[in-house]
């Protein structure tokens, strides 16, 4: 058992007097090195979150939080392995060891939680969706009574599909697909008359598949919003704790103003808070067994969660989205980076 266990005063009391790696090592980073690379679940194809581009190379949200992780362990972003997986496959293989991070446009959720899954930092926050055609007049929820709806069996959006359709008295229709890929194809070919997901999965789609995007109008199915949250296996305390500060890196280094551009010149920093994240003071890569400059090494690969949103979802993409809930705090968003001291 880890000494966080113990408690955070006991924990940090003991760590500060060690000044070295964590007396426990974890069993998942040591079979990672083994290996010589990281295994990642991803999509079947959303562009934004994680697709391979023309050249094959996989991008999107989730992939470079994966990534991140990979250049914590290995300061190589480029040392992981894919593997595209259904909303059915995804939590088994995590569970089974098939994958050692499922960041999967995940939605963290109480039962998730409580069976063999330890979920880590939002990546990203967002409202379950309808997409449907213009032409069918829709302009809410409450308007599609008798609807079909086309849903990904094994997520959260089954759940939320017979919620909306309990509460409004609708009689949707569930017509249930295993992958993202079937799903998608249904709903342009007509098979259904609504497609339900996250919205900003739903954006995607209608950014690259439809025939014209401005055919299709997207509504929220509910008021609530999701934490989509990359998990990891029960069990491993250190892992989670590597994956956990890998993706507040990258939230933590926009609050910090450091980017991929000025990350060497900010290790000149007089601000004690800029020494300890860029690891000029040490301490905070040895606590969970990496190198001091594990948080550096994060931001000169990928840069911070801004730039990897922009390029990805928001302005710099196709997608074009806006960040929303998705901005730090400090801005109105929900990001909100711990302290690494």
């Amino acid at each position: 058992m880890k000494l966080k266990r113990l408690g955070m005063c006991a924990a940090l009391t003991i760590g500060l007097a060690a000044g070295s790696a964590p007396a426990f090592a974890g069993a998942t980073l040591d079979a990672v090195k083994a290996r010589g690379f990281l295994k990642c679940a991803a999509s079947q194809g959303t562009v934004g979150f994680g697709a391979p581009d023309e050249k094959g190379y996989w991008r999107g949200l989730d992939v470079e939080t994966c990534r991140a992780v990979a250049v914590a362990v290995f300061n190589d972003k480029d040392k992981v392995e894919f593997v595209p997986l259904s909303g059915q496959q995804r939590v088994p293989a995590l569970q089974t060891g098939e994958i050692d991070i499922l960041p999967r446009t995940f939605t963290w959720t109480l039962r998730r939680d409580a069976n063999g899954l330890n979920f880590t930092t939002p990546n990203y926050y967002e409202f379950t969706g309808f997409m449907m055609p213009k032409a069918l007049g829709v302009t809410n929820v409450e308007d599609m009574n008798g609807a079909s709806v086309c849903v990904q069996t094994g997520s959260t959006t089954e759940v939320v599909a017979n919620d909306v359709s309990k509460e409004h008295n609708l009689g949707l229709t569930p017509v249930v697909f295993e992958n993202s890929s079937a799903l998608s194809q249904a709903f342009f070919s007509g098979r259904c008359d609504a497609l339900i997901t996250d919205a900003a999965a739903l954006a995607s789609l209608r950014a690259t598949k439809a025939e014209n995007a401005d055919d299709y109008v997207i509504l929220p199915a509910t008021k609530f919003m999701d934490a989509l949250t990359p998990a990891v296996r029960h069990g491993d305390d250190q892992w989670l704790d590597i994956v956990n500060w890998s993706i507040q890196a990258l939230i933590a280094g926009e609050q910090l103003g450091i980017t991929q551009a000025n990350v060497t010149e900010m290790e000149k920093s007089e601000d004690p808070r800029v020494k300890r994240f860029l690891g000029v003071e040490p301490g905070n890569g040895a606590a969970i067994g990496l190198d001091e400059k594990f948080a550096a090494n994060i931001i000169a690969k990928l840069g911070n969660y801004g730039e990897v949103f922009d390029r990805n979802l928001g302005k710099g993409s196709p997608l074009k989205l806006d960040r929303g809930a998705n901005r730090l705090f400090s801005d109105g968003g929900l990001m909100f980076p711990l302290a690494f001291q």
